[in-house]
């Protein structure tokens, strides 16, 4: 027989998808007369690719224009109302026309706000992009502007000047038609061509499934309508490819029998290519989606106000090329009580508070800010990570935890981290703790970690018997922390020119041997796990990103003490 299910809340949110005007182009002779802008957003210094810019200028002086501004700056770190604000200033100088670029890496939704910016401002914007961030680009675009011309070159990180030359040459009609074509010519480049999406979700944020229904005996079927929800999440790209349990308004209405925080409170602002804010509804729909319980409903809240926090650099990190996932680390009275696993096994399988809730993390990412692997996400390879990245610290250390370190033993806490998967590091045959800790400082980077290029936080993830070790032979985490920032480095000489466009403080400039730490306080010092000889150490994304711990506390301010206190009626 025919069985119709509930509604499901579909999991994307509204989108007000909005069409941004074009701004009208500028006749030969102002285009002649110029300014023409030149935006780069550091990208530039990439290999060859500066190599764009400069024969777009020849080309631009061959037609008889010449009149340009340049400005370079970082568009990392900024958030959409500093990007604003920094397209205002541009804006200033009233230019005829824009040029941005490069959307090729991290830092392309950022400049694709900054130029969405400049259109809107009335300044004719031309976004230069590159693999693999050209499919990002338009997918940052169409959710947030409808549409914007954009120039994508074929290049990568070993194209010679000329190919990059040639690219721009291959491309001029495109150039030419954005910068002065007519309104259809201009039209027809900021066509985005974009179908994931489309249609827009209903307006009342409803998706409705009809199963046949098969009864054997007079029973139905176990699980019925979690195959066909599965299937609609994965063909709307809202899923992770993992089974989904449906979100129905009863289901969700449950998420919020420990949620006292409005629905509609924003938890963070304007995040990844849809542009939207993410709510604690999201949150809500995704965690059923997950499989959690109502109960982790405030250690999610806590991870997103950790995640926001403009320290994290969450813009950039939902859609970056970086394997890592968002980590979720919990410390404190009310791990337990949640059901979060700190012993054997616990950043694996088999514990299902670890599993859902850090699943939970990255639906939202998915369904919310639309950074949908292979449409709108540079993940080259992506990894376990981002499916869930969720465990406990045990309390059974012999050193004080994140949450007594940064509030009180009463105080739960909530860390993030955008890291890489662990890293296994194994000693079975140390006898002491100076032996240990070399193998972990030999564990701590390598010339293919971030960190090798952009110094920043790690975590050394200790078992209980690598923990008693160091304790006993007098190493307690101020010592651990001060031998890993003194001793992890690398010959200054081997971190240049390779790896990435290195982002370190200042006063690094000439440091040689160079740290992968900026100060002993990058260094987390965590024990977990089971008893043995596998620690690990897990290393940091770190591009403008910190390591966030935030308290797990009620509407009014105050710490919980526990989970009962958030539930409705208490």
């Amino acid at each position: 027989m025919k069985f119709s299910f509930s509604p499901l809340i579909d999991p994307r949110g509204a989108q007000s998808r909005r069409c941004i005007d074009l701004a009208p182009r500028p006749d030969i002779g102002q285009l002649k007369k110029g300014p023409i802008l030149f935006y780069d957003n550091t990208k530039l210094d990439f290999c060859n690719y500066a190599q764009s810019f400069a024969r777009i200028k020849e080309r631009l002086l061959e037609s008889g224009a010449g009149n340009f501004i340049d400005y370079r700056e970082t568009v990392r770190g900024k958030d959409s109302g500093q990007l604003r604000a920094y397209a205002a200033m541009l804006a200033r100088e009233k230019p005829v026309a824009a040029i941005t670029a490069l959307g090729d890496m991290g830092t392309s939704p950022a400049t694709a706000v900054l130029s969405i910016a400049l259109e809107g401002l009335g300044i004719p914007t031309l976004y230069v992009t590159a693999p693999p961030g050209h499919d990002l680009v338009r997918a940052t675009v169409f959710y947030r502007a409808g549409r914007l011309c954009l120039c994508p070159l074929d290049i990568y990180q070993a194209s010679s000047a000329g190919e990059v030359r040639a690219q721009v040459d291959a491309q001029w009609d495109r150039i030419w038609r954005a910068l002065a074509g007519s309104e259809e010519e201009v039209a027809a480049v900021a066509d985005l061509r974009f179908t994931l999406d489309n249609p827009a979700p209903s307006e009342n944020l409803r998706l409705r499934l009809e199963q046949e229904v098969f009864a054997d005996g007079g029973e139905l079927e176990a699980g019925i309508g979690v195959e066909d929800a599965t299937d609609l999440f994965n063909d709307l790209h809202i899923g992770d490819g993992l089974p989904i349990v449906p979100p129905t308004e009863r289901r969700v209405d449950a998420m919020f029998s420990y949620c006292p925080f409005p629905r509609d409170m924003r938890l963070a602002r304007q995040v990844g290519p849809s542009g939207r804010d993410i709510t604690v509804m999201d949150v809500a729909v995704a965690a059923v989606a997950a499989g959690c319980k109502p109960r982790h409903m405030p250690i999610l809240i806590t991870a997103f106000k950790a995640l926001a926090h403009p320290a994290y650099n969450f813009l950039q990190s939902v859609t970056t090329s970086h394997p890592g996932g968002n980590m979720i680390l919990v410390s404190g009275p009310l791990a337990g009580e949640a059901g979060i696993h700190s012993g054997q096994g616990c950043l694996g399988p088999g514990f299902p508070a670890n599993a859902v809730i850090g699943r939970a993390v990255n639906l939202v990412l998915i369904a919310a800010t639309r950074s949908v692997p292979g449409y709108a996400d540079l993940s080259c390879f992506s990894s376990q990570a981002e499916f869930t990245y969720c465990f406990a610290e045990s309390g059974d250390g012999p050193w004080n935890t994140i949450n007594q370190e940064r509030f009180d033993a009463a105080t739960t806490s909530v860390y993030v981290l955008k890291a890489e998967p662990p890293h296994d590091v194994i000693d079975f045959l140390s006898v002491t703790g100076g032996d240990l800790l070399d193998t972990f400082l030999d564990s701590c980077t390598t010339l293919g970690s971030n960190n090798s290029y952009i110094p920043g936080p790690l975590i050394l993830l200790f078992t209980p018997d690598h923990a008693k070790l160091l304790h006993r032979d007098g190493y307690d985490k101020e010592r651990i922390r001060n031998a890993v920032h003194a001793l992890v480095h690398h010959p200054a000489p081997m971190v240049r020119g390779r790896g990435l466009v290195p982002v370190r403080p200042k006063d690094f400039a000439d440091r040689h041997p160079m740290p992968v730490t900026r100060s002993p306080k990058d260094v987390e010092v965590v024990v977990a796990g089971g008893r043995g000889g596998h620690s690990c150490v897990i290393l940091p994304w770190a591009l403008h990103s910190e390591g966030i711990a935030e308290a797990v506390r009620l509407p009014d301010g105050s710490a919980a003490c526990s989970l009962e206190q958030f539930k409705s009626g208490t």
